[in-house]
């Protein structure tokens, strides 16, 4: 079972953004293995429904970006985005991989021990989503193997009920006055924090009720950047680290983020 808590699980997570998004093509399985391969024991995921109803890992509404195909995700059939090459814009190594099901990921998972964090995209059919989540939950343990995130709070509340028994993480790109307060009012099991918007003290109120805190990294060349010019952004991470404040770290490099883990 994914453990969301570091008191818990017994050691911080370390998450690919996309998967290993930095060393191979984002949202595909290949990413989710080299999740894996770099020292990552979870993966945030996107997810986005095609024209005939099946959840797609997508991050886009349209396909242009990551695959060879053209126009939005919601207006293709499953049969038609299995045939777009989804790794070549990438590198060509990658070439002919392709844009797996949320189905596909979740027997990846199941494989290798990944845990998934699936963030729905998904905005215009809703309900035909959470109809193929549930699903899902009915038929797979990606009840116990995930969490489900988004920016709509409102959201996750309303499918935490339609769902009993599924986790959800509310993603923030600010600081909140009360950010406990804001995982309370959304029946949130996790928080997504953005690095530079972290705050001992919220980590700590979110701990006191049971609420898991995943902090979110940039690439590591940013850092670098700072670093050049003598300010070293990460030196507090440590402490934080060491102090069980944070239970999931994640970013596009997961052996960068595994290696800061490692101390």
């Amino acid at each position: 079972m994914f453990k969301l808590l570091l008191r818990d699980n017994g050691a911080v997570h370390v998450c690919g953004h996309r998967g290993h998004s930095i060393g191979a093509p984002e949202n595909t399985l290949a990413a989710l293995a080299a999740v894996t391969a770099n020292g990552g024991t979870s993966a945030e995921i996107d997810c986005m429904l095609s024209r005939d109803g099946e959840i797609v890992l997508m991050h886009d509404d349209f396909l242009d970006r990551t695959t060879s195909g053209h126009g939005l995700v919601s207006a293709a059939n499953l049969a038609d985005i299995k045939k777009l090459d989804a790794g070549a814009w990438f590198a060509p190594r990658f070439a002919g991989e392709r844009v797996p099901t949320l189905r596909e990921a979740i027997e990846h998972a199941d494989r290798t021990g990944l845990s998934l964090v699936i963030e729905v995209k998904e905005f215009r059919n809703i309900g035909g989503l959470v109809g193929r989540l549930a699903e899902m939950v009915r038929e797979t343990d990606v009840a116990d193997r995930a969490v489900f995130i988004s920016f709509d709070h409102a959201f996750l509340k309303g499918l935490k009920e339609r769902l009993p028994g599924i986790r959800t993480e509310g993603i923030t790109h600010a600081r909140h006055a009360d950010l406990a307060a804001v995982a309370r009012a959304a029946d949130l099991d996790s928080v997504s924090v953005e690095h530079m918007m972290f705050s001992p003290a919220d980590a700590r109120a979110l701990h006191a009720i049971g609420v898991a805190v995943r902090l979110h990294f940039q690439r590591p060349e940013e850092y670098a950047r700072f670093a050049a010019a003598g300010l070293d952004l990460l030196a507090e991470v440590r402490p934080w680290l060491a102090a069980g404040l944070i239970d999931t770290i994640s970013g596009d490099d997961v052996a960068f983020l595994a290696a800061m883990v490692a101390g």
